[in-house]
């Protein structure tokens, strides 16, 4: 296992409520003496068609038609609504029985939810990717179950690389060298660096891994590490100064803005998720990509960033059994491929990767697949992580631009994490 912490991001996706008329965590089913869970989980469609609470309707049905005495009422709704509802709920005493979320830590930290130990049976909680189930664990005990996962890759276009006669880059040195030819063959964005708010943390951990460093390591802090400052200052002098990253400064492009560069055809290369195979595949352009881990300094493997989000379950209605039967099935090899079939996600599950990674239908997901067992996450596990996330957003573009100080970005962001 890598040195640095395999601890966890995000990204973010968003949850759902599933409010009853009876409220969250109720007691009155269809029949009489029936139990009822309440579930609430993130929607990952994009239009009704793959809203997803047709995932989770066909999950409920199934499961219902096995176990006629539990009744699951479930709802999904948006990112950006979601989570504050939760909060609501669980303020109100209301908590739902199964919340499907983008992070744990602080729930678990009030003693709020069961461990994994208490809901899976042993076959379950041990089929989950070793990488993800450590960044579910507080203290290391596991609360956060993870439900799907992301990576990022960089992605190529493979007709401007076809008529710059480049390959896909295996170095920083070869990364910079295609990206001089491709500017030079008139490339608006030879290679796209979002670092604007929407999703700067992401982006930020993606090169830091590819030079040696990251956010944690053995469970601390290391965000003023010589390693990240020697990125930094690397990305500032060698890409940005040089004007390879295109017309807008990365602090100012936002990830939305650089993947649709990417599918308009006017960005060469791009650090993105697996769901840009779902983008470009509904873009009229069809642009040809091609994916590969993002090139290290050395050529060497390092970790690649990960994402992803977690199913937790909330004591308060006191529906341990049921909820756990709930979660077995959940977690069945089924469902798992079900939802990371349909909205371009990685499975959690070795079973369900090694199927997937066998099958020719999911070639798009293979070189995702391969980066499971050597993910570096966000430290969700940290409760503070929400901070230092936030300071990341709104300051490390200011790191790479060309008169920015990286050692002196990072340390005003470090301060996030006291």
């Amino acid at each position: 296992m890598h040195r640095k912490a395999r601890t966890m991001v995000t990204t973010a996706a968003a949850l759902a409520l599933l409010a009853g008329a009876g409220g969250c965590g109720g007691s009155a089913g269809t029949e009489a003496g029936a139990t009822t869970l309440t579930v609430i989980a993130t929607n990952y469609g994009d239009s009704v068609h793959k809203n997803s609470q047709g995932y989770w309707d066909r999950v409920a049905l199934d499961f219902e038609a096995a176990n006629p005495d539990i009744h699951v009422e479930a709802k999904v709704y948006p990112a950006d609504t979601v989570d504050a509802k939760v909060a609501e709920l669980v303020k109100q005493g209301r908590a739902p029985d199964v919340v499907q979320t983008g992070s744990y830590a602080e729930y678990a930290a009030e003693g709020l939810l069961y461990s994994a130990d208490e809901l899976l049976s042993i076959a379950v909680q041990g089929s989950f990717a070793p990488s993800l189930a450590e960044a579910g664990q507080l203290q290391r005990t596991q609360y956060g179950l993870p439900f799907t996962a992301s990576t990022r890759l960089l992605y190529y276009n493979k007709d401007l690389f076809a008529r710059a006669d480049l390959e896909p880059p295996t170095t920083w040195d070869e990364l910079v060298a295609a990206a001089e030819v491709l500017k030079d063959w008139g490339v608006k964005y030879p290679i796209a660096v979002p670092l604007g708010p929407e999703e700067a943390e992401a982006e930020t951990l993606t090169w830091l891994l590819a030079g040696d460093g990251g956010y944690t390591q053995g469970g601390a802090y290391t965000l003023t590490s010589d390693a990240n400052v020697s990125t930094l200052e690397w990305l500032r002098s060698d890409l940005v100064g040089a004007g390879l990253t295109g017309p807008v400064q990365p602090g100012r492009l936002n990830r939305t803005e650089a993947l649709d560069a990417f599918v308009d055809g006017e960005a060469a290369m791009v650090n993105a998720p697996l769901s840009l195979i779902r983008q470009i595949e509904d873009s009229s352009l069809s642009v040809p990509y091609g994916t590969i881990p993002l090139p290290s300094r050395t050529g060497q493997t390092e970790p690649t960033m990960g994402t992803a989000d977690w199913t937790i379950a909330f004591k308060q209605a006191g529906h341990r059994e049921q909820t756990g039967r709930f979660l077995d099935f959940l977690y069945s090899d089924e469902y798992v491929t079900q939802q990371a079939s349909e909205y371009q996600l990685l499975p959690v599950t070795a079973s369900v990767s090694a199927a997937m990674r066998a099958d020719t239908r999911y070639r798009s997901l293979w070189n995702g697949l391969d980066t499971l067992g050597n993910m570096d996450l966000y430290p969700l596990s940290e409760t503070n992580w929400s901070a230092v996330s936030t300071a990341i957003r709104t300051q490390i573009g200011a790191a790479v631009t060309p008169a920015g100080d990286p050692q002196a970005v990072l340390t005003s962001i470090a301060k996030a994490a006291r």
